[in-house]
C-alpha cells in the first residue's frame, strides 16, 4: 500500500527519504532548503503545506530551540524568549490538530509534556542501531508506539551508562559552532526507518 507522507520541519530529509525507498508518495516541507537538493522537499510553511497536500500521514519535527528543557532557563533571563516557547506551543498546536488521518510530533524532552500533554513514547537512538543517546518524545495520533529494531550496548562509567556522542560525564561532544542545532536535530536513520516499517503499511482508519 502507497501512503502519502508529508514530514514537516526537515531539510536533512532523511525521514522523508526513508519512507521513499519503500516505495511511498513522501515529501518534506521545511522553511530551509532541502539539504541535499531533492525534488522531493517544498520549501516553505508547513501547516500551508499541509492543506495543500492533504497527507495520510504526518510526521513533524517542531524547532526545538524554544521548547526543549535544556534551553527553558533562558525565558527568565533573556525579554521575549517566553514569547518565543508560547508561539512555539502555538505551533505545535496547530500541527497536533491538523485534518491528518496519522500524526507523529517528534521533539526533545521539554515543554510540549508539561504544557499541552505527556509524550505517548520516549525513543532512544540506541534503541535503533546507533551508539548514540539523544531521549527523543513521541506525540501520536492513530500510530501505535515504535518497537525498538536493535540495541547498542553502552559502556560503563562509574556505573553510569554512556553512549559514543557523549562525553564520561554525560554532556554531548559536539562542540558549540553555528550548525551545533541543525547535527543535534537530525534524525537518526535507524529511527527514520523504524518508521517507515512500522508506520507505513498500516491499514487505513
Amino acid at each position: 500500500m502507497r501512503v502519502k507522507v508529508l514530514v514537516a520541519c526537515e531539510s536533512s530529509g532523511a525521514v522523508r527519504d526513508a519512507f521513499r525507498l519503500r516505495g511511498h508518495d513522501a515529501w518534506s516541507v521545511d522553511l530551509l532548503a532541502d539539504e541535499t537538493g531533492s525534488q522531493w522537499h517544498m520549501q516553505g510553511d508547513a501547516l500551508e503545506a499541509i492543506r495543500q497536500f492533504c497527507p495520510d500521514l504526518l510526521i513533524a519535527h517542531p524547532p526545538c530551540t524554544f521548547l526543549c528543557a535544556s534551553g527553558l532557563h533562558w525565558n527568565k533571563r533573556r525579554p521575549g524568549r517566553e514569547q518565543n516557547t508560547i508561539e512555539a506551543l502555538e505551533f505545535v498546536r496547530a500541527l497536533m490538530g491538523a485534518p491528518v488521518e496519522r500524526i507523529a510530533i517528534e521533539n526533545p524532552v521539554g515543554r510540549i509534556g508539561t504544557a499541552i500533554r505527556p509524550a505517548d513514547q520516549y525513543v532512544q537512538p540506541h534503541e535503533f542501531g546507533h551508539d548514540a543517546s539523544k531521549r527523543t518524545g513521541l506525540w501520536l495520533k492513530n500510530l501505535p508506539p515504535l518497537v525498538p529494531t536493535c540495541h547498542v550496548e553502552p559502556r560503563m562509567v562509574d556505573g553510569k551508562p554512556r553512549w559514543a556522542n557523549q562525553t564520561d560525564s554525560g554532556q554531548n561532544r559536539l562542540p558549540p559552532s553555528a550548525e551545533r542545532w541543525r547535527d543535534r536535530s537530525r534524525t537518526y536513520t535507524g529511527i527514520a526507518e523504524a518508521m517507515a516499517d512500522q508506520w507505513g503499511n498500516l491499514p487505513k482508519g
